[in-house]
C-alpha cells in the first residue's frame, strides 16, 4: 500500500528531518528531504510533492526566494517554518504566497495538524455543497481548485482559492477576519489576523480591476465581504 501523501521538508537542520519523517511515516505519509534552498527548488520541481516544509533561513537561496521562484510555476501548498523575530520576513511569505506558517520551536505534533488541516481541505470534497461559482468574468470550482477569469486559468494558491470561495458563495455577508480564520483554517491562529489581509490583498491583485460587477470590500474595523452590483 502506497503513502497517502508525500511531504518536502525543507531545512539545513537534519534533526528537523528525522523529527518530523518519524511522525509523518506514523501517520502513513512519506517524505523528501533538502537542506538547502536550490534543493528544495529542484525537488518541488521534479518529485512533485502534495505539501512542502520550507524553512525561512536556509543555505544558497532563503525561504522567501524559494517560495517566490515555486510560485511562479506551482499552487503546492507550502507551509513555513520561522523563528521568533522574523516577523517582517514572515509576512513577507504569506504575501508570495504561503499558506501557513509555524514558529519555532514547535511541537511534531502541531506540524502534523497543520499538514492534515491543510491537505484535507485540498483534498476532500465539501459534502452538501455546491463547488462551482460564477459571476460575470469569474468562475471558480472548489474541487480543482480552479479560478478562471476572463476565461483564462489564474493560478491561486489553496489558501486564497478557499478564501474567495468563502466570500463569494455568500455575496452581501460581512464575514470578520476572525470567522475567515476560523472557516478556512480551521484552527485557533494566536490571533495573528493579519494574515487575512494579506491573502485580501492577493486576491483583489489577480481579480479584473475595471468595469466588473464584483470586488471584495473592506469593511472597516470588522472585516471583508464580497458585493455584486445589481
Amino acid at each position: 500500500m502506497s503513502p497517502k501523501y508525500k511531504i518536502l521538508i525543507c531545512d539545513d537542520q537534519k534533526i528537523i528531518h528525522d523529527t518530523l519523517g518519524a511522525y509523518l511515516e506514523s501517520e502513513d505519509y512519506s517524505y523528501i528531504s533538502a537542506f538547502d534552498g536550490e534543493k528544495a527548488v529542484e525537488l518541488i520541481t521534479k518529485e512533485n510533492p502534495d505539501l512542502v516544509i520550507l524553512d525561512l533561513m536556509m543555505p544558497k537561496k532563503n525561504g522567501i526566494d524559494v517560495c517566490r521562484e515555486v510560485r511562479m510555476v506551482s499552487n503546492v501548498p507550502i507551509i513555513m517554518l520561522t523563528a521568533k523575530g522574523e516577523e517582517i520576513d514572515r509576512i513577507l511569505g504569506l504575501e508570495l504566497g504561503a499558506d501557513d506558517y509555524i514558529i519555532k520551536p514547535f511541537s511534531p505534533r502541531e506540524v502534523i495538524a497543520r499538514i492534515k488541516a491543510v491537505l484535507r481541505r485540498i483534498h476532500e470534497e465539501p459534502k452538501n455543497e455546491i463547488q462551482t461559482l460564477r459571476y460575470d468574468r469569474l468562475e471558480m470550482n472548489l474541487a480543482n481548485y480552479e479560478v478562471i477569469i476572463d476565461g483564462v486559468f489564474v493560478p491561486f494558491t489553496p489558501k486564497e482559492v478557499e478564501v474567495l470561495y468563502l466570500l463569494a458563495k455568500s455575496p452581501g455577508r460581512v464575514f470578520t477576519r476572525e470567522q475567515i480564520l476560523e472557516s478556512v483554517w480551521g484552527y485557533d491562529y494566536y490571533g495573528d489576523t493579519r494574515l487575512i489581509d494579506t491573502q485580501i490583498k492577493r486576491i483583489r491583485q489577480k481579480l479584473p480591476q475595471d468595469n466588473c460587477s464584483f470586488s471584495i470590500k473592506s469593511i472597516y474595523g470588522v472585516g471583508y465581504k464580497f458585493e455584486v452590483k445589481k
